[in-house]
C-alpha cells in the first residue's frame, strides 16, 4: 500500500527547498545526507526543526529534502519554509501557530544590486579633495 506523502516548497534568498514529508520516526535527510552531516552549526539544525517543534510533531515525520542554491543559512531558511508548508497539508489547524511565528511568510529580503559608478550596492569610491 502506498505511503502518505506531504509536500512543501520553501524559498529564501536564492535557495529553493523541496520538502517531502511522510510518517516516520523523525529522520531528516538533506540532499542524500543526514542533517548532522549537512549542517555544521547547531543553530541551523534548530532553524530547520522549529516548525516541527512549534506544532509538537517532532519525531513523527521523516523529511526528505532537496535543496539548491544560496548558502547554508539561506538553505536552512528555505527548508524551514518548506517544512511549514508541508505541515499545513498534514493538518490545516497548524496554520495559526505557524503563522504567528512567521514560518509561513516568505522572507522577501534579497541582495541589493550593484549600481554603476559605485564599487558595490552602496559603497562609493573613496572621496579625495585633490
Amino acid at each position: 500500500m502506498a505511503q502518505v506523502q506531504y509536500y512543501g516548497t520553501g524559498r529564501r534568498k536564492n535557495a529553493v527547498a523541496r520538502v517531502f514529508m511522510q510518517p516516520g520516526d523523525g529522520n531528516i535527510t538533506i540532499n542524500g545526507r543526514t542533517i548532522d552531516e549537512y549542517f555544521d552549526f547547531e543553530t541551523l539544525k534548530r532553524v530547520v526543526r522549529m516548525p516541527l517543534v512549534e506544532t509538537a510533531t517532532e519525531g513523527q515525520y521523516d523529511l526528505k529534502v532537496n535543496v539548491d542554491g544560496g548558502g547554508f543559512t539561506g538553505q536552512a531558511g528555505a527548508i524551514q519554509h518548506g517544512v511549514a508548508r508541508a505541515l499545513l497539508e498534514v493538518d490545516p489547524d497548524f496554520r495559526k501557530p505557524l503563522k504567528e511565528n512567521g514560518y509561513l511568510t516568505r522572507d522577501s529580503r534579497m541582495k541589493e544590486r550593484k549600481k554603476y559608478g559605485l564599487k558595490a550596492a552602496r559603497r562609493a569610491p573613496q572621496f579625495s579633495k585633490r
